[in-house]
């Protein structure tokens, strides 16, 4: 039965009359084989070259082309920065090709707030101060009857990470100790003042 249908297939035109496989998985074959022999031939290119020079002028490669887009992300350009940036670099030496700019621009313009977003979180490598609340107590034990009944601060910190548990840490505070943790705020307050002021 299948030498009739191969039989009608090859009258038909369809058949390989040198095999018993349809003509377009013969030609297939053939193509596969063709670049397989083509890619042998790159290789061995290669391992005549050496594997250095090929690695070194990829990399090299990279690295050109990670340039631009790394300047990109960490000035969180604008659309009129960006193309006026692409514009300077297509007309550099060694520098990209306008296809590349556009490439470039569509990814930025595309992809903008998820790589922002994604620096954001990669800059963020300890936990952060998710929320705080605090009440004022008398304290009911202490090693010196003096301290017993005397107002503290209990505060208590939320801290994680991002996408992660909070936990909780949960502080006392005499009136001494309150008094220096709020000199400290004041300092780190004047330093973010005169680092945030124009130069």
């Amino acid at each position: 039965m299948a030498n009739l249908a191969g039989s009608a297939l090859a009258r038909e035109g369809r058949m390989d009359p040198d095999s018993s496989r349809p003509r377009g998985v013969t030609q297939g074959a053939h193509r596969l084989h063709e670049a397989s022999r083509k890619q042998r031939g790159r290789r061995e290119e290669e391992v005549e070259r050496g594997p250095g020079k090929r690695r070194g002028a990829d990399m090299t490669w990279q690295a050109a082309r990670r340039a631009p887009v790394e300047s990109i992300a960490s000035a969180d350009m604008d659309f009129n920065q960006l193309e006026a940036f692409l514009t300077a670099q297509t007309k550099k030496q060694g520098g990209i090709t306008s296809d590349q700019a556009a490439v470039i621009s569509k990814f930025w313009k595309s992809h903008k707030t998820k790589i922002r977003e994604s620096l954001m979180n990669q800059s963020r490598w300890d936990s952060g101060l998710r929320g705080l609340s605090w009440r004022i107590d008398g304290k009911s034990q202490s090693r010196h009857s003096a301290q017993i009944h005397t107002p503290v601060a209990i505060m208590e910190l939320e801290i994680g990470k991002s996408g992660q548990e909070s936990e909780f840490l949960c502080l006392e505070f005499d009136e001494v100790k309150v008094n220096q943790l709020l000199k400290k705020l004041s300092e780190v307050e004047e330093s973010i003042s005169t680092l945030m002021q124009p130069a």
